[in-house]
């Protein structure tokens, strides 16, 4: 008896300890491109739980659709564009921007047989794009249309996923796509196509960023910064060793173990997505260039009616840009 009850303070102790050194739980949504391929690594590749983080990542299929879980309270994180975080937060959503992801490639593909052979040719013609209002259609309608002297009315935007802009590419349904990767690089190995234009190499723009509520990094700073921690470290990897970074996450992109070519060619997923990394520019972090165009960002949507403020005052993005992380850790 007198063992027993000794026992069962030690026992409450073991469980009270248990408890202490649980992994935190943390909820971090993601997009299914190669834009978000550090969420997913950190995720594949254990940097998550070297950083004592218990993460579900939940996929969505827009960033619209991920923002609103956000604002809703069913998400702490996202990696997303930053056009949702500013819709939001002009209509009085409480949103930071804690730190980077990618820096904008989006390739406008097209089909080779169309005629097209710079942006300028897409008069008159079908291109498939992101849904209306996200990070790639503002850059699209509002850098990439605009410089080649196009207006909104001469092309035919296609608001749909990735995926299914390159079924529509292979199936002749539409002329051309503005793609992320890996779905520019699949499109060139299924389909008669090329690439014409990619706008990081024409006007570099921080595409894809690191969103949190102002409830959660209240609350919960400590959590949030381990995951940028983890997710700055799957970077690293994404960087210096594409190829073992592609083993992680190819089968996120290609269910299949290879991709058959137009020409009959089986090309491994692993060489494809370690391909499409290798195009990629990540960075944990915003600089204050960087932050400068997102406020170009900013400027277009408000200019194109997309943005408002209650008292049409210039939306200012450095109002829901939050650096204190990245200077914690002097980077």
């Amino acid at each position: 008896m007198k063992f027993t009850r000794m026992l069962i303070p030690a026992l409450a102790a073991l469980a009270f300890a248990s408890q202490a050194f649980a992994a935190e739980k943390l909820r971090v949504g993601y997009l299914r491109v190669m834009d978000d391929a550090q969420a997913i690594v950190a995720h594949e590749g254990g940097f998550y739980k070297k950083q004592g983080l218990d993460v579900e990542l939940i996929e969505f299929q827009s960033g619209t659709d991920l923002i609103k879980a956000i604002v809703g309270g069913q998400l702490d994180t996202g990696v997303l564009g930053f056009t949702n975080a500013a819709s939001w937060s002009s209509r009085g959503a409480d949103l930071k921007v804690v730190g980077g992801a990618q820096h904008g490639f989006h390739a406008i593909v097209v089909r080779e047989d169309a005629g097209i052979n710079t942006v300028a040719d897409l008069k008159g013609k079908t291109l498939a794009s992101q849904k209306e209002g996200s990070t790639a259609d503002v850059v699209l309608r509002g850098v990439v249309l605009k410089d080649a002297g196009l207006t909104n009315e001469d092309v035919n935007v296609l608001g749909v996923s990735p995926q299914v802009a390159v079924q529509s590419l292979v199936g002749n349904r539409v002329q051309a796509a503005f793609l992320f990767e890996p779905q520019a690089r699949i499109a060139q190995l299924v389909a008669p196509t090329k690439q014409i234009y990619e706008i990081g190499q024409v006007w570099p723009f921080p595409c894809m960023v690191v969103i949190t509520s102002g409830d959660v990094l209240k609350d919960r700073k400590e959590v949030v910064w381990k995951s940028l921690d983890a997710q700055r470290e799957a970077i690293e990897l994404l960087q210096q060793k594409p190829e073992e970074a592609a083993k992680l996450i190819a089968s996120y992109f290609i269910a299949e173990p290879s991709i058959k070519t137009q020409d009959g060619k089986e090309v491994p997923r692993e060489e494809v997505i370690r391909d499409a990394i290798k195009t990629q520019t990540f960075s944990p972090i915003l600089t204050e260039k960087e932050i400068e165009r997102m406020q170009e960002i900013a400027d277009i949507m408000q200019k194109s009616g997309s943005l408002k403020t209650k008292d049409g005052s210039r939306f200012d993005v450095s109002g829901i840009i939050d650096l204190e992380w990245q200077k914690a850790r002097g980077l």
